[in-house]
């Protein structure tokens, strides 16, 4: 029996919204109908290199017009797009061998922002199909791809395809390759965006990138609702102009509203541990909502999600999910996660005979709200107590000049672990104005023995710090000055 063909998205828009404006890039507007053939011009540059339905496309660098054209290509030709970071060579390998069997063909894009010098991408042409370089020797600031009203033959886009391939952040290990489907994507749109209102009218910045799932999920959202999706040029304070809807971290809608510049926003997602109430208030005064939520890579971004009121909670479960607690540990179903982990052209399950995905997480409900308590993971025992590296963050980032911190464990002769700081700040910090601001918050047991800079080789091109990649440096760098 054949299957139903389903037709894209951008092609829904294009029929009944031909002149609508679909993408925004340095003051260019495409509507939907040039967007529309935009994406067939790729797909036709994608089959001239050999790729088919099925094939895997790895595609690497920061957000560009190209690459949200290149990404929704691919899901017409019916192939898989994996989207990873700027990154070394050798990181860049290591990935290639776990998406791609050994006898399979590379199909490899690199954009203007993949970092690669000239003899890297020697290196990469020796064992990989390089799709359309060219379009990345000749980029600039404008889109490279040629119109095409040519009709294409045959449509290979099914929205129950494999679709995406995203890493995990590896926060506490190896990066996982994580693979999706365009109706699993679209599942979780429609449950946050029956919550987090964007209409067709409003125009979403593309400010995360498109290698976190937080970022692929803004493009799922806007082709749902068939709104505006502006690339940025990554200078905030000018990308955040004629938008309506931004995914930020609570420190950039800081800067943006005490910069005094005018904003069209009304709706923000937040990412991040610590949003504080007053900044929501502040953002509120200017007719701005902020919302925050809890989610991961495995189950399409946002699980749960409400407005921030100063309340512990990460929000009330959205449509399309499910989720259960069994001893405080957070297990997530529904019809937004992901097919499973993909290694050279297999999946490999992730959830249990149940349908149940592990997160690893830990909570508890104040109501119908969830509450993060943390990682199991991060979990350890000091002197027979247990603490959690998430409850000391979260009492180190209410002191107000402290940005951002990590905390990890370390072992101890006498407690058996304690905790060690990581902490980012504008200023110098010393040991006794932590510990005298963690006085009221933390009993002493769980105060870190020391405290350091965030060390910048730890931050690397994603959104979260590797706790992993802070206990290597730790390891190696021991005598670095603490705070």
């Amino acid at each position: 029996m054949s299957v139903t063909q389903q037709h894209a998205l951008w092609k829904k828009w294009a029929q009944q919204s031909p002149l609508s404006s679909a993408l925004l890039y340095n003051g260019q507007s495409y509507h939907w109908m040039q967007l529309s053939e935009l994406i067939n011009a790729a797909v036709h540059q994608l089959k001239a290199h050999g790729v088919k339905s099925g094939n895997v496309v790895t595609l690497v660098g920061k957000n560009h017009v190209e690459t949200v054209v290149l990404y929704l290509a691919c899901l017409e030709v019916g192939a898989i797009c994996a989207i990873t970071m700027p990154q070394p060579l050798e990181s860049f390998f290591s990935k290639l061998t776990t998406l791609y069997p050994e006898s399979a063909k590379r199909f490899v894009w690199l954009s203007v922002s993949a970092g690669f010098d000239e003899q890297s991408i020697d290196s990469i042409k020796q064992s990989c199909v390089m799709v359309a370089y060219r379009w990345c020797e000749k980029a600039s600031e404008e889109s490279k791809f040629e119109p095409s009203t040519s009709e294409l033959e045959v449509s290979h886009y099914n929205e129950h395809n494999p679709a995406s391939v995203i890493f995990t952040s590896g926060s506490t290990g190896s990066p996982k390759a994580v693979m999706h489907t365009s109706a699993q994507h679209l599942a979780s749109a429609r449950g946050l965006l029956e919550q987090f209102h964007f209409r067709h009218t409003d125009t979403w910045l593309l400010s995360l990138p498109l290698y976190h799932v937080s970022g692929l999920a803004i493009i799922y959202r806007w082709l749902q609702a068939g709104g505006c999706l502006k690339v940025g040029n990554g200078s905030l304070s000018q990308d955040i102009q004629d938008v309506s809807h931004a995914s930020l971290v609570a420190t950039q809608l800081k800067r943006l509203l005490d910069s005094g510049q005018s904003l069209t926003l009304t709706h923000v997602l937040l990412g991040g541990s610590h949003i504080p109430l007053t900044l929501s208030q502040q953002a509120q005064s200017m007719g701005i909502e902020t919302w925050l939520g809890y989610g991961m890579t495995e189950a399409a971004s946002t699980v749960t999600a409400k407005k921030v009121d100063g309340t512990s909670t990460a929000g009330a479960l959205l449509n399309n999910r499910k989720l259960k607690l069994e001893q405080q540990r957070i297990f997530i179903g529904g019809e937004t996660l992901a097919s499973g982990y993909y290694v050279r052209g297999e999946l490999l399950p992730i959830v249990d005979n149940e349908g149940w995905f592990d997160s690893k997480d830990l909570g508890e409900w104040l109501g119908s709200e969830l509450r993060i308590i943390g990682r199991a993971d991060n979990q350890f025992i000091s002197g027979g107590e247990n603490v959690h590296c998430e409850e000391v963050e979260a009492a180190l980032n209410q002191f107000p000049l402290v940005s951002q911190s990590v905390v990890i464990p370390v072992q101890d002769a006498e407690f058996g672990q304690r905790s060690v700081a990581f902490i980012q700040s504008s200023v110098d910090l010393t040991v006794s104005e932590m510990e005298a601001h963690l006085s009221s918050k933390l009993e002493k047991f769980k105060w870190p023995v020391q405290f350091y800079p965030i060390p910048p080789e730890a931050v690397g091109c994603g959104i979260k710090i590797s706790r992993y990649s802070l206990k290597q440096w730790l390891n190696t760098n021991t005598l670095f000055k603490a705070c």
